[in-house]
């Protein structure tokens, strides 16, 4: 009779399913996670490239595979190949095809961590020290699939015209995949949780002011940056009227506008913190000087202020830099309280300089070349940006992580007792 009774030992259906969807072959899934996540947003940048091709003249004049090539060639240029049109280089990033494209490393990252978390040994044992190489196998895997992607079109998309660098369109594909998809690996599969619990608070305390400040930061940059187009929004109008473009031109200019939106953004945080950035040799957007010669006809290009004297309220807007760093640090201090003065300041500090040297690397990625001539200098004055950037952000960190560990404190002290209840 025992030997027909269950045995609970024994685990159930459910359970072996859930165990082996956590146990996905690794040498198999990941280079294909990795191919899927470059495919899809070549996919859609394509299949853009394709409606450009049909919204400029319905198809009339070339083939779809003109689109094609338009598309596959924009996707490469956000993985930093460039091309050269008319014989001129054109470097500039699109960051808005960049951050999609980063967006799927990440999500697909994750995702895989997840099915591969049954491998290797588990939580307690990795604890103990044991070395699991689950997660670095798996982030290899994964850029030699989203590399094998990248090579492949951009050898498809070459001709002697264009000439896109490969050499640097690989460079970014692997730095996609380490700075997003392998931590992305490592937190699906449960082992960054491992990895960070013996941690010091101080880092995590540090690492969340940063986070803090630099996301404040790009959302007041990206506020700065559409109030200065709204303001002049009838300039960008007139810009996109003279092009003389139709409506499915106009649709396409739309398109690319918004693709850099981002490196607007980073061009508007460079001028909020004073050095601000260039449009042309020899050229000068600031708060304090502004000097501008002749543009190409491009509608984002409105935000721009007029040459000449600045308005005196303009220098004023430094002191927004030093605010942003003071509220980031004092809301990530929200998150991880600390009742020491030194402590505090030094989250808060270090958080800030953490986040003006990450802005600067942003920055790097802005500009470029967008033409012959003057265009081929057009971005933000990075290194001016890092050294203002870790000034003002670490002296607003110092200050408001002071004043949240001065709220802090406060909130603790004693209630005094009233005459009364001494007397009691």
């Amino acid at each position: 009779m025992t030997a027909l009774m269950p045995d609970r030992t024994r685990p159930s259906a459910g359970e072996l399913r859930r165990d082996l969807r956590h146990r996905r072959p690794l040498v198999l899934l990941a280079p294909l996670a990795g191919a899927v996540a470059a495919a899809g947003t070549l996919v859609v940048c394509l299949a853009l490239g394709v409606a450009g091709w049909f919204l400029t003249d319905a198809g009339t004049h070339g083939a779809p595979r003109d689109g094609l090539w338009v598309g596959a060639l924009a996707w490469l240029m956000a993985h930093g190949s460039g091309v050269h049109v008319g014989g001129a280089l054109v470097s500039v990033m699109p960051l808005g095809i960049t951050v999609v494209c980063g967006w799927s490393v990440w999500r697909i990252g994750h995702r895989l961590g997840d099915s591969i978390s049954g491998h290797g040994p588990d939580a307690q044992r990795i604890a103990d020290g044991e070395r699991d190489w689950t997660v670095p196998a798996a982030a290899l895997l994964y850029a030699a699939g989203y590399v094998a992607v990248a090579v492949v079109t951009a050898t498809l998309a070459t001709t002697a015209a264009t000439a896109p660098d490969i050499s640097r369109v690989v460079l970014w594909s692997v730095l996609l995949c380490g700075l997003l998809g392998a931590p992305a690996i490592a937190i699906g599969s449960g082992r960054a949780a491992i990895w960070t619990a013996t941690l010091p608070a101080s880092v995590s305390a540090t690492a969340a002011a940063c986070r803090r400040v630099l996301s404040t930061w790009l959302l007041v940059s990206l506020v700065a940056f559409v109030v200065a187009l709204v303001v002049d929004f009838d300039t960008a109008l007139n810009v996109t009227s003279q092009l003389d473009t139709d409506t499915g031109a106009t649709v396409q200019l739309v398109v690319i506008c918004l693709l850099l939106v981002p490196n607007a953004v980073l061009f508007s945080g460079s001028y909020l913190l004073g050095p601000g950035f260039t449009v042309g040799t020899h050229t000068l957007v600031s708060p304090s000087v502004v000097t501008i010669g002749a543009l190409p006809m491009f509608p984002l290009l409105a935000a721009l202020p007029d040459t000449g004297p600045t308005p005196a309220w303009t220098a004023a807007l430094v002191g927004v830099a030093p605010l942003v760093g003071a509220v980031g640090a004092m809301r990530a201090q929200r998150a991880h309280p600390t009742y020491r003065w030194e402590e505090g300041a030094l989250h808060g500090c270090g958080g800030g300089m953490l986040a003006g040297a990450a802005f600067a690397a942003l920055t790097l990625l802005a500009g470029g070349a967008v033409g012959p001539g003057r265009m081929t200098d057009v971005g933000p004055l990075v290194g001016s940006v890092l050294v203002h950037g870790v000034t003002a952000f670490g002296i607003g960190g110092l200050v408001g992580g002071l004043v949240a560990t001065w709220w802090q404190r406060r909130r603790l002290e004693p209630v005094a007792e009233s005459p009364e209840e001494e007397a009691s």
